[in-house]
């Protein structure tokens, strides 16, 4: 059974499925969501939606391709420090919310009113979602705030741009990068960001993506950006074997057990796509953690194992990305926000202050992005759906923890 398709969906065609699938998600309780939509989940690709490598670009032009130089003596192109008078009407805004007693979940933008942040907000949207995919704010007072309020302000920019869906099995809508002594040579159980390991170059399960830096670790955990077009130029110039290989759907991610009842573990889709229609732009989804993870599953047979020709894939992307990357260093108060449609990122391994100083905090956000609101338009049975993408067990309801669990 494909993960996410229910049992009596098995037959039905993938225009029912999808129809299904939205109509499930998009009108739940309120007693459990509160505002009535379930995040979608991890789903296989529509498979007869795939194009075949001969219709992928051999070089893409355009705003999404940049190149480290543009970017790494120019902070001015991608650095936004908060007015003062930025902070404090968000500061207003968060105050006011917290009054309300509204709880975390049901944050919204029409219930977190940012009238001058807010314009700044729609236009980085834009930004993110077409253009460079990036955008690093300063001067946010995660160190002068409760966590409560710094939660409260952080989530409601988050409004702005896309709609919180779960990080994890447990719900998470707002989440906790933190070691939390997870041993992390586990990979088929371990996430990597509740440990200090290195975590190689990767996209998440939303569309967009958050980092609020609370807390700094005493060496390392630094960030790299890279554009997933400009590194598709580059294969395509020195690696196009490998290319080609990215294009085709033998690749195998692991769910590591955050799976719904009657679910597969995995699931099998390419590693880059072409939109299904809109755009018709080059799309990436990778985490080389998840690739590598199931041997469980290969040595019993019920999948194949990576082929040679698919680590040195693995490798050759991993060493493309590094070279055409972005360093930055995320400092208490910045917030990173990325695109996952053609950005990749990856956080170098870190050493903590000993205690009893704070431990490296990062909040994290996965904000998804519908087709219908400018979303990229997904080869995906929830490309339409407010809250697509994400990780979905069952009817786990949403929750937003203060800190790591």
């Amino acid at each position: 059974m494909a993960p996410g398709i229910l049992v009596d969906e098995i037959d039905l065609s993938d225009s029912a499925r999808i129809a299904a699938l939205q109509k499930r998600n998009n009108d739940q309780s309120r007693h459990i969501f509160p505002d009535g939509i379930r995040t979608s989940g991890q789903h296989p690709p529509l498979y007869h939606k795939l194009r075949p490598y001969s219709d992928f670009p051999k070089e893409i032009t355009g705003p999404t391709v940049w190149h480290a130089d543009e970017y790494r003596d120019h902070p001015e192109r991608w650095v936004h420090a908060f007015t003062d008078d930025e902070i404090a009407e968000l500061s207003s805004v968060a105050d006011a919310f917290i009054v309300s007693g509204i709880p975390l979940t049901g944050i919204s933008r029409s219930n977190f009113p940012l009238p001058r942040l807010g314009a700044v907000l729609t236009a980085l949207r834009e930004d993110l979602l077409n253009a460079k995919g990036f955008i690093l704010f300063k001067r946010f007072p995660a160190d002068l705030w409760s966590p409560h309020k710094t939660a409260v302000a952080y989530m409601g920019l988050g409004t702005y741009l896309g709609y919180f869906v779960s990080q994890n099995g447990r719900g998470h809508v707002l989440g906790h990068v933190k070691d939390v002594g997870d041993d992390p040579t586990q990979i088929h159980t371990v996430r990597i960001y509740r440990t200090t390991a290195r975590q190689f170059f990767h996209a998440d399960d939303s569309d967009i993506v958050g980092l609020l830096c609370v807390h700094r670790a005493a060496e390392g955990g630094e960030s790299d950006v890279v554009s997933v077009h400009a590194v598709w130029n580059a294969l395509q110039r020195e690696y196009p074997d490998v290319a080609e290989l990215l294009t085709q759907p033998v690749w195998y991610f692991d769910r590591k057990g955050e799976v719904s009842a009657g679910e597969e573990e995995w699931v099998r889709q390419p590693v880059v796509y072409l939109e299904n229609g809109g755009r018709g732009r080059l799309y990436c989804k990778f985490d080389p953690y998840y690739v590598r993870s199931l041997k469980r599953f290969s040595d019993k047979g019920l999948i194949p194992p990576l082929s040679a020709e698919q680590e040195r894939a693995v490798r050759i992307l991993e060493e493309t990305c590094k070279r055409l990357a972005l360093h930055m260093v995320l400092e208490v108060g910045d917030i990173q926000f990325l695109s996952n449609a053609h950005l990749l990122h990856a956080r170098t391994d870190y050493k903590d202050f000993a205690p009893p100083a704070p431990r490296r905090h990062l909040l994290r956000l996965w904000l998804g992005t519908p087709e219908g609101e400018g979303g990229w338009a997904l080869p995906m049975p929830d490309s339409h759906e407010k809250k697509r993408g994400g990780i979905q067990v069952n009817d786990t309801p949403p929750r937003a923890p203060l800190d790591a669990e």
